[in-house]
């Protein structure tokens, strides 16, 4: 009936991006009680938080980053320039800036407060998904550039995989309630 208009890329993608903001914050917010739920199911343990360490908050926000950028390359992957190097930049910074604010803060404060932690995940990514936007809606970048971002998007997933199961014993790892690193039955 009514002739729909089309969208530039550039709007078009943005949209999808902020889209991206509201679903990985709260499927990331739902992923910190899905081991908790699932009666401490190992199996599971790659995708959900195993603990309150740093890293494992981390995998809040790259899991459902990872599943809304799949998502997202069916709807509009052809539709921009340099998507994969764009997701897999973003996806990077999100932990980055957890980390950096995280480690800021508590080391200036001497202790982390819950609103702090929540508001710097919600800002992580955004800022992920801005950078991703600034990618994607760039000139476009060589095919090693996007073969850069697949592969690096990856070793991302078997990084997280791997650490889940057979964490480094660094500060990153530690669940500091209990100074206990991985897999915990109880947190």
């Amino acid at each position: 009936m009514f002739p729909l208009k089309a969208m530039p890329s550039t709007e078009l993608a943005l949209n999808w991006e902020l889209a991206g903001v509201v679903v990985i914050f709260f499927a990331g917010t739902a992923l910190h009680f899905v081991f908790e739920w699932s009666g401490y199911w190992r199996p599971i343990a790659w995708l959900a938080a195993v603990n309150e360490s740093t890293w494992e908050h981390f995998k809040l926000a790259f899991w459902p980053g990872v599943t809304w950028a799949f998502v997202e390359y069916f709807a509009i992957g052809n539709a921009v320039h340099n998507f994969w190097i764009g997701k897999c930049l973003g996806l990077l910074c999100m932990p980055l800036i957890i980390a950096a604010i995280f480690y800021s803060y508590t080391t200036a404060l001497g202790r982390h407060y819950l609103w702090v932690d929540i508001s710097s995940f919600l800002l992580a990514i955004i800022i992920g998904q801005l950078i991703s936007f600034e990618f994607i809606s760039a000139a476009k970048l060589s095919a090693h550039a996007q073969w850069l971002g697949v592969i690096g998007i990856g070793v991302m997933m078997l990084v997280f995989v791997l650490f889940t199961y057979i964490p480094p014993h660094i500060f990153l790892f530690e669940h500091v309630p209990t100074h206990e690193y991985g897999i915990l039955t109880h947190y």
